[in-house]
């Protein structure tokens, strides 16, 4: 793969959304007054399946949902703080009790994961969806590292009942999988990096992260394993214990709060059903909010969630 192949994920996503409304007539596309150069042609091809309902997410969800139980495959599309949070209720009633007791196919395509809208503020990060969203019965979580996976979500969001909610990056990010390779979405992870020491396990821009540390290990001697989780729920748990049995530690990485039920609480919930023998270690975000103006690894840094601070806590663990 080559690295300069960087795609933004919303516009692979809606690209393949546009595909696949040409030979789909169910398929609505709604926006909360949110743009994105995929969704120009989209939205001049199909003016009666695409509906900007305004700086209003609540009722984005309400309408994704009238849509939906009349049997539309709905696309409800926003940047994801506040689509996370600030229309909990509607999906926690319309979405998650609702897709309880009837058929529905609504996919919340949140852009703008962790901090990768480094500069708006701590307004404009979102460290809590991760969490936030897990709680929520019946709504898949999609948390994918790059465009591939991206692209891909679209047609196993229409083929799949539900509603699921999918949790881009807001910055342009390179590949880590092959153009055109099949993303495992049943399985909902991905052993990208054998190794022996221990295992990093990363979701989303992390997974980045994790790769990167695991080359400066390599260059120290260090080889570990990198696993990159993408659906957090459905998730393939028990195969994802197995990986994580083969090593003594598992260093988890996350774009979010850390110990507040995100990536690490469900690694940690794995390890405990599955018996698996294996030290956890966490890497996240502090619980408080950054209002200084940063790059985004600036505020990484700031947040406790650099890779210089991963390095050297995964080499010591070595020498334990």
């Amino acid at each position: 793969m080559n690295p300069a192949d960087v795609r933004a994920m919303r516009n692979e996503l809606i690209g393949a959304v546009h595909q696949l409304m040409r030979g789909d007539e169910r398929i609505f596309f709604l926006s909360a007054d949110f743009g994105a150069p995929a969704l120009d042609p989209l939205r001049a091809e199909f003016p009666e399946r695409f509906v900007n309902v305004g700086i209003a997410e609540q009722n984005l969800i309400n309408m994704a949902t009238g849509l939906a139980l009349e049997g539309f495959v709905v696309f409800a599309y926003g940047i994801a703080p506040f689509l996370s949070m600030r229309c909990y209720e509607q999906m926690r009633i319309n979405l998650a009790m609702m897709g309880q007791v009837r058929p529905l196919n609504v996919n919340l395509i949140s852009v703008g994961a962790g901090i990768s809208y480094d500069l708006s503020g701590p307004t404009h990060h979102c460290l809590e969806d991760l969490s936030v969203m897990r709680t929520l019965p019946n709504v898949a979580l999609f948390s994918p590292s790059d465009w591939v996976q991206a692209q891909q979500f679209a047609a196993y969001a229409v083929e799949t009942s539900g509603a699921k909610y999918a949790r881009l990056d807001g910055k342009i990010v390179p590949p880590l999988y092959e153009e055109g390779e099949t993303v495992a979405f049943a399985r909902g992870f991905a052993e990208l990096r054998a190794g022996e020491t221990c295992c990093l396990v990363g979701t989303g821009y992390a997974t980045h992260m994790a790769l990167r540390v695991a080359e400066r290990l390599k260059e120290s001697g260090v080889s570990v394993a990198v696993v990159d989780v993408f659906m957090l729920q459905p998730l393939d748990r028990a195969g994802l214990a197995a990986v994580l049995a083969r090593f003594g530690n598992v260093v988890t990485l996350e774009e979010g709060f850390v110990g507040c039920g995100g990536l690490d609480s469900l690694i940690a919930a794995i390890v405990r059903e599955h018996g698996v023998a294996v030290r956890q270690h966490s890497f996240g975000c502090a619980q408080r909010y950054c209002f200084e103006n940063d790059t985004r690894a600036g505020l990484l840094q700031r947040y406790g969630l650099d890779e210089g601070a991963i390095f050297e806590y995964v080499m010591n663990l070595r020498r334990e």
